[in-house]
């Protein structure tokens, strides 16, 4: 059986304002290769186009995603504030798992997006991986990308499986 996301109550996928999903399995890759290039920051930019201006808070001089980091990043025209709420790295037998809450906007305002963006990757038999992203929406501008076609977050997404995957393939080094 496969894992799924560890969704807090108030993002459950189907009761907020946009949700997507994008998986792939692949042959010959492990999650630990994928992880590298996940949870590693450095490397985003350099197969994601739609992330940019990537920064760490509390005087952090690394690139490395960590247990509650606090980070920010531009994404979909947005200036996203982010903190990791569930951080495991990958170990034989269990699923690696990132997610993090990020939000733009004021509180109470027409501008406001708060998203729960989770990675789930795990090694199947055969020799295959499975990365799956999800990520669960609120607020007035995600019932405006809900309804955006083509959808930019399923589309942006499979642009960022697509690029780590390729990352981890060519085992691409900075």
């Amino acid at each position: 059986m496969q894992n799924s996301i560890n969704w807090p109550e108030d993002y459950l996928p189907g009761l907020t304002d946009n949700f997507c999903s994008n998986e792939v399995i692949i042959s010959d890759l492990t999650s630990a290769d994928i992880w590298k290039y996940i949870n590693d920051t450095k490397y985003w930019e350099h197969y994601y186009s739609n992330v940019s201006d990537i920064q760490f808070y509390d005087n952090y001089k690394g690139s490395k995603l960590y247990n509650n980091a606090r980070f920010s990043f531009k994404t979909f025209g947005f200036l996203i504030e982010a903190k990791i709420i569930e951080y495991k790295e990958p170990q034989f037998g269990k699923a690696a798992r990132i997610s993090w809450h990020g939000w733009t906007g004021e509180h109470g305002t027409d501008k406001r997006l708060d998203v729960i963006h989770a990675w789930l990757i795990e090694d199947l038999d055969h020799s295959r991986v499975r990365v799956l992203t999800q990520e669960s929406q609120k607020g007035k501008p995600a019932l405006e990308l809900a309804r955006t076609l083509p959808n930019p977050m399923i589309n942006g997404h499979q642009e960022w499986l697509n690029g780590l995957i390729h990352s981890a393939q060519t085992k691409l080094e900075l």
